[in-house]
């Protein structure tokens, strides 16, 4: 049980790692592409993120699960896959959904290291 629990959080945090270099990689370039590795590295987090949320209790008895980071952590994770999806057969990747992308992505770093 700890094995699987552990396993997808390196899946999670390779998954998360994933994002941001393939968005920082589009950075410099114009117009931009939606990568199709950002939504599988997003969707990939997203379930390695509920299989965690699902065995916690399990591998932490002794500690109390954050219901409301982990449901903002999904939140986020979701709102960055909507708009991959949806812009994932666009030939040209606006601006405003590249930054918005990474910095939902950001933000999601931010809650898992500095929310308690």
């Amino acid at each position: 049980m700890n094995a699987i629990y552990y396993i997808a959080f390196g899946i999670h945090i390779l998954s998360i790692i994933a994002i941001l270099v393939l968005l920082l990689l589009q950075a410099k370039k114009n117009p931009k592409k939606l990568n199709r590795g950002i939504l599988h590295a997003t969707l990939a987090a997203l379930v390695a993120g509920e299989v965690m949320y699902g065995m916690f209790m399990k591998i932490h008895p002794d500690k109390v699960l954050n219901h409301a980071k982990y449901g903002v952590k999904g939140l986020v994770i979701a709102v960055i896959l909507t708009l991959g999806y949806s812009n994932a057969k666009k030939p040209i990747l606006k601006n405003s959904v590249w930054a918005a992308m990474l910095g939902l992505t950001i933000l999601n770093v931010l809650i898992a290291s500095f929310w308690n």
